[in-house]
């Protein structure tokens, strides 16, 4: 990347890579070289925590340097294909085929193209079984790989779960058989089947899926290794534990904080206080990626705060997790946060919080932070459909915590919305207003106006290893039917809907209950343009359509509903949460007890 390559493009400095606090080693005094990258754009993948989290834990191994990479804009990617170019790192602009290892952070199903044009772009073969050992392995974790298999033929490896660990065990093993490998004396094969032997990872190539007449997934196993002469592999294992971390505040976390020269979309502090979570909301996936519950001590959690905003100079510190409302002492670290930071006027931000949190503890936890706006997520507009959902919200709990919000100085409120839900009505659609009128209206016994209220509505996505892993996902026509009634009924011009585009939920519902058969549609899809499919203005729906054509497979039958006894793509993962009690809690969905 030139000086004339970045005058060309829009915003440079995203490309630049010598941030403050980004590390900088002498790669030819390494034994092994990791390039590490999230398949979007910069202002994306600067913000995913745990991209900062493995490039800390991979930079603080001696002999091992760990660089960057992001998905370029199209006006880069130009840039780069005229000059005949390769995609470089970020830190010291070698080329990524010149590493040891690429890995990549998949959080989101919609970057699955992205993953393939930053292969073809840094000059490697997009299928795995083609990239012998001239070129990197290509591992990646993340949220994705819950449910691997429709990328299982463009990666080496994945680490399922927690990578910290994981990676470094990785890296420990690599660096003992890099010779061999490299030299032809070990075979991709056989270095796989010893990498397959850590914990929490998964070689797609060493097992095989087989398919009935209707493509659904009839058998998984462990291919026997080949008639060669030579000495056995190891066997990969049956089923794939998922690492855990058991001690956050033993583990890393990067106190030196990384700050970019562009604005980001979460510019700021970000500590994770918490991970996995006590509540069991049928729909939501994250509990079990982060299952089970570990708490970070409130002392660490101030000692990490001090040292990242002494590194950093950032004026706002965020506090992560996903239900932050449940961590234990939360007023007294909020608190002790506020009263540690009152000189710099660091302000302090908290993500979607229970009502309940903020009741009685106003003063604290409302009254001392920026008054950018709360946000709630009730998911449901009627309590019969939170109970189906098992979602604790309390809805004389989100007025009272509202109502003390508006008088301590918030002038509007997000919240979240399901739709497609399982039993769902017009009455559950009206619901959703009617909860946001009164919301909107409780403003107005407190002073001013109405308040503004920002109302995020999804489509439901039954995704793996979650209590609805079973269910049909809602028809796009449905959706879009229940998206129109929602506009057409709310004539309160102080309610805000946005809706997220029905299309693309299809996509990701499509690609997150998928199997290996699916691989061969994301290449085609990749290869009529697709790029940036999370993007709005970048998605296309049509050349996903034709891809699906192309390859003989129809979309739909990723989503119906299925028999709690199938055979699931993802079946072989472990969680740590039994599939008996998710079909347990599936079972409760189809007959609540209300």
């Amino acid at each position: 990347m030139s000086e004339d390559m970045l005058l060309n493009v829009h915003r440079p400095a995203q490309y630049l890579g010598n941030e403050w606090n980004a590390c900088k080693k002498d790669f030819n005094s390494c034994a092994v070289s990791f390039a590490l990258g999230f398949p979007d754009l910069y202002e994306i993948g600067m913000s995913n925590l745990g991209v900062r989290i493995i490039y800390g834990v991979l930079n603080n191994i001696p002999d091992v340097i760990c660089e960057r990479f992001f998905a370029p804009e199209a006006d880069m990617e130009a840039v780069l294909k005229a000059a005949n170019s390769r995609l470089c790192s970020w830190e010291s602009k070698r080329e990524l085929a010149g590493f040891d290892i690429l890995g990549f952070s998949l959080g989101s199903e919609l970057n699955y193209t992205n993953t393939l044009n930053i292969l073809e772009l840094a000059g490697l073969p997009l299928q795995s079984c083609l990239r012998d050992c001239r070129y990197p392995l290509v591992i990646a974790g993340g949220p994705c790989a819950l449910n691997p298999e429709p990328m299982a033929d463009f990666f080496d490896l994945f680490i399922i779960g927690e990578a910290e660990e994981a990676s470094v065990d990785i890296l420990n093993l690599y660096r003992k058989y890099k010779n061999d490998y490299k030299s032809g004396r070990l075979t991709k094969a056989d270095l796989l089947s010893e990498f397959s032997q850590i914990e929490g990872v998964y070689a797609p190539a060493l097992y095989a899926a087989e398919y009935n007449d209707a493509g659904e997934l009839a058998g998984f196993f462990p291919k026997p290794p080949g008639p060669d002469g030579r000495p056995a592999r190891k066997s990969p294992p049956l089923k794939i534990k998922k690492r855990v971390i058991d001690d956050l505040d033993s583990v890393y976390f990067p106190s030196n904080w990384m700050v970019p020269y562009v604005q980001t979309v979460h510019d700021r502090i970000t500590l994770e206080i918490m991970r996995g979570c006590p509540n069991r909301c049928r729909f939501c996936q994250a509990r079990s990626q982060y299952y089970p519950l570990r708490i970070r001590s409130r002392e660490k959690v101030a000692s990490l705060a001090a040292l990242a905003y002494a590194s950093s100079g950032y004026e706002e510190l965020s506090l992560a997790g996903l239900s932050v409302s449940d961590y234990p002492g939360l007023e007294k670290l909020v608190s002790s946060l506020t009263c540690a930071f009152k000189e710099q006027a660091v302000n302090l931000s908290l993500p979607s919080l229970k009502a309940r949190a903020l009741l009685g503890n106003v003063s604290t936890l409302i009254a001392k932070i920026k008054k950018t706006g709360l946000t709630f997520a009730p998911e449901a507009g009627t309590e019969r459909l939170r109970q189906v959902l098992a979602k604790d919200f309390s809805e004389d709990d989100f007025f009272k915590a509202a109502e003390e919000a508006y008088r301590a100085g918030y002038q509007h409120l997000k919240l979240y919305f399901l739709i497609g839900l399982p039993g769902e009505t017009e009455s559950d659609l009206e619901g959703i207003i009617n909860f946001a009128q009164n919301a909107s209206a409780l403003k107005k016994k407190i002073k001013g106006g109405a308040a503004q209220i920002n109302i995020s509505v999804n489509p439901l996505i039954p995704k793996p290893h979650t209590p609805l892993q079973w269910l049909k996902m809602e028809p796009l026509a449905a959706i879009r039917e229940k998206q129109d009634y929602l506009r057409s009924h709310c004539k309160n011009k102080r309610l805000k809907f946005n809706f997220h585009n029905h299309e693309m939920g299809f996509l990701e519902g499509v690609l997150s209950r998928g199997n290996r058969l699916l691989s061969a549609v994301i290449l085609s899809a990749y290869q009529k343009g697709a790029r940036f499919d999370a993007w709005s203005a970048s998605f296309s729906f049509s050349r996903w359509l034709d891809a699906f054509s192309e390859q003989g497979i129809d979309p739909q039958r990723y989503l119906k509903g299925k028999s709690t006894s199938e055979m699931l793509p993802w079946d072989f993962i472990d969680t740590g949460i039994k599939k008996e009690d998710l079909a347990a809690e599936f079972d409760k969905t189809c007959h609540p007890v209300l």
